[in-house]
């Protein structure tokens, strides 16, 4: 066992193998920037010891801190790595009855099911990359904390966290979350509250024994009976927008198959005792329905779908298939109800990712897409357009009591130019 009692000013240009079964911290241990330390045991970092991480720290095995583990906010060189020991398998256990901070950190385990077991605070300041293994999150001793500023990339079915992660700052966020191998992320927009605290989790289970969905606003005609999110306000004054997406792997298909015209977020309401509808701005390409305004309640959410006769007669909708033949059916991109909206953008692009068409003021009148390169990038202007499949980008400006903003929607709308 190797006992690290000084103040280490490690300078070292390759790695550093420390330790014989443990690696254990007694004292001041600094890693300096551009230098890398690695311990192929397990790692302890004793209480009143202090580990300050300024430059990289490869953990192959378990970690445990019960002293301070920090770095210098000022320098941002911090970064730490969990994986096995050359391509080993094994999960690591990450401990301690003391919160840890990291700036970048990234999980790379391809152990399967549960390569990480959480049972410590984990505070992340910048990155977490998750490249493989999931994360299993300790409910009673396990948090994992993004501080403001922070965020998570390249999460996956392969790799995120499992269990309740905090959000901290006025910054939106989309929460690496997921449960029984399923990445199932929910986002949340900037609450204007740099104090705010913003807590996610999601769960591959029916919510019907504990919530039931027999108890419900009368517009609502179905609920998700898969999955369903938490997300709880630990902090601060402000609110948020939501958006949860769907997945057919685990959503019922009830739900996607009409999902643009009556998908909505619902919330279960504990002083009424009843599922109640947060609205929903659908996005088929990125597979999400937003709220409509900020959330006016927490616990609780999923996926559902209202009745027909309660869709918004004010809602814009859009038809997704363009056949300009004259024949009065879709001769031209129908947007429903945009003319009520005209501060609004519409944007279509080819396959390759080229803009053949952009305008504003969009109308149901004359300022529509009817097949035409309207010629504003590399297609010339009012060249007729192949059949084929588009990508279009609604964006128009809807107001309500809490004032306005920007709505997206965004799809694949279907030519038929023959």
């Amino acid at each position: 066992m190797k006992i690290l009692k000084n103040k280490y000013l490690l300078c070292l240009s390759l790695s550093s193998f420390l330790g014989f079964g443990q690696t254990v911290n007694e004292g001041i241990f600094i890693v300096l920037p551009e230098t890398n330390v690695s311990t192929v045991y397990s790692f302890i970092n004793e209480k009143g010891a202090t580990v300050q991480n300024d430059g990289g720290l490869y953990f192959y095995s378990h970690f445990t801190n019960e002293g301070l583990y920090t770095f210098d906010g000022n320098k941002k060189t911090s970064y730490a790595v969990f994986q096995p020991y050359e391509g080993g398998i094994g999960a690591q256990n990450l401990l301690g009855s003391a919160p840890s901070g990291f700036y970048d950190v990234l999980f790379n385990n391809p152990t399967t099911i549960r390569a990480f077991e959480l049972h410590n605070d984990m505070n992340i300041s910048g990155t977490a990359n998750f490249k493989d293994g999931i994360v299993q999150i300790d409910s009673l001793n396990g948090a994992m904390v993004f501080e403001r500023g922070a965020k998570a990339i390249n999460v996956s079915d392969m790799s995120h966290a499992d269990g309740e992660v905090e959000k901290i700052g006025d910054e939106g966020f989309v929460y690496p979350i997921g449960d029984d191998g399923f990445y199932r992320y929910a986002r949340i927009s900037a609450p204007k509250d740099l104090q705010g605290s913003f807590l996610g989790k999601y769960y591959l289970k029916n919510s019907n024994p504990k919530q039931p969905h027999n108890n419900k606003a009368e517009s609502i005609e179905l609920i998700d009976n898969k999955e369903y999110w938490t997300i709880e306000k630990a902090a601060g004054k402000t609110d948020v927008v939501l958006t949860l997406s769907w997945d057919k792997r685990t959503t019922p298909d009830e739900l996607i198959k009409n999902a643009e015209k009556t998908m909505r977020i619902v919330r279960w309401d504990t002083n009424k005792n009843l599922w109640v509808d947060q609205g929903g701005i659908v996005d088929m390409a990125d597979k999400t329905v937003t709220s409509i305004a900020e959330v006016d309640g927490y616990g609780v959410f999923t996926l559902a779908a209202i009745k027909d006769d309660w869709i918004d007669d004010d809602e814009v909708i859009i038809y997704n298939a363009v056949s300009p033949n004259g024949d009065g059916e879709n001769d031209y991109f129908i947007i429903k109800n945009i003319e009520k909206y005209p501060n609004n953008t519409v944007q279509v692009y080819n396959r390759w990712g080229v803009k053949v068409f952009d305008t504003d003021n969009y109308n149901a009148y004359d300022n529509v897409f009817k097949g035409y390169s309207d010629g504003r990038v590399t297609v010339k202007k009012n060249d007729k357009l192949p059949t084929g499949t588009y990508f279009y980008i609604v964006n128009y400006e809807f107001t309500d009591k809490t004032g306005s903003r920007m709505i997206k929607k965004s799809g694949y709308l279907h030519l038929e130019n023959n």
